[in-house]
């Protein structure tokens, strides 16, 4: 797929769902369940997926863990199979060095671009950051990732994003600050810049619906949030792409409003938004250990697990909204997956 008919398919709006990392009792990957993981989003109906970010785990970039090409080959191999068109996107981060190594490898492994985390670069001037940025998307397409600083992120001015926005290269920016003000820093200065050929997708998990039904107007221009990179959408993704269908440039609604809700208090749980976000991979994790795609909640990190209380919590939003789960579909395709 070419940048143009990539382009075109982000502005089409697309749910993608961020990849998680599926390992056995003794941390090692488990490529039979992290097979399974890709071929249960593709049958679930996404339109992308985005592998080797947050939700994945940063540490399988370390050299003695060395996951990051293998997890991104599973998924590169798994999304070629699908009849249907998909954006192939993995994040890349670090300083600069490190970003263009991984925007290299990206692109020998056919991905159409890069999720840029500027997690590394938490002190950089952002006359620094734009330098980073442009060096990279001369490599590869870039979308840019406001990643909120209660888990590695940083406050951005609505000043970078206008500078961001007028670098060629930049297809679409996920919006995650879980912060209305900041979200509409980026909306307000992609509109500025005049660029209709930028994406917005929503990341921030707390806010699923309502930014999908939010038509966000400036100077007398707007723009809408069209599509979700989401983490929340690992779990529950047959249902999730059903609501991005339902919620897709529509109007607001009581019930859509309503399901908003359920949406968030369901991620409040998932992502362990009590403490501070501690056990959100172990969260998405316990969904899946659940629904059987992965043997057990198990991280990188063996600190890394549920906080005390989540697995409760995780219990009620079970109970409390039925109609958001997709078990009985992964109950149905878990075997064939599983080959």
């Amino acid at each position: 797929m070419d940048n143009i008919k990539f382009r075109h398919l982000l502005l089409q709006g697309l749910a993608i769902p961020a990849h998680p990392l599926a390992l056995t009792s003794t941390r090692q990957l488990d490529e039979r369940r992290q097979r399974a993981l890709t071929r249960y989003y593709l049958a679930s109906g996404i339109g992308g997926l985005a592998v080797g970010v947050h939700t994945t785990q940063f540490a399988i970039r370390d050299p003695k863990i060395g996951l990051f090409r293998p997890v991104l080959e599973l998924a590169a191999e798994e999304m070629s199979r699908s009849l249907a068109p998909l954006a192939r996107i993995a994040g890349i981060c670090g300083q600069t060095a490190q970003a263009i190594k991984e925007a290299h490898l990206l692109c020998e492994l056919d991905y159409h671009a890069a999720l840029l985390s500027l997690g590394a670069l938490k002190e950089a001037s952002e006359d620094a950051l734009i330098s980073h940025c442009r060096s990279l998307a001369g490599i590869i397409p870039i979308i840019g990732f406001y990643l909120q600083p209660s888990v590695g992120g940083r406050v951005l001015s609505y000043a970078f994003w206008r500078r961001f926005a007028d670098i060629e290269n930049v297809v679409a920016i996920k919006i995650a600050p879980f912060n209305r003000y900041q979200t509409q820093d980026v909306v307000r200065a992609v509109i500025d810049s005049g660029r209709d050929d930028i994406a917005l997708y929503t990341g921030n998990d707390d806010n699923i619906v309502a930014d999908f039904l939010t038509p966000y107007q400036f100077a007398g221009k707007q723009k809408r949030i069209i599509g979700g990179l989401l983490g929340h959408w690992s779990v529950w993704t047959k249902r999730a792409v059903e609501l991005h269908q339902r919620c897709h440039r529509a109007d607001a609604t009581p019930d859509l409003m309503r399901l908003g809700v359920e949406v968030t208090d369901s991620n409040a749980a998932f992502f362990d938004a009590a403490n501070g976000f501690q056990g959100c991979i172990a969260g998405l994790h316990e969904v899946l250990r659940r629904q059987g795609l992965l043997k057990g909640i198990w991280c990188l990190d063996e600190k890394e697990t549920l906080s005390p209380g989540q697995l409760t919590e995780i219990d009620r939003i079970y109970s409390a909204y039925p109609h958001l789960n997709d078990d009985d579909f992964i109950a149905e395709h878990l075997d064939t997956w599983l080959r």
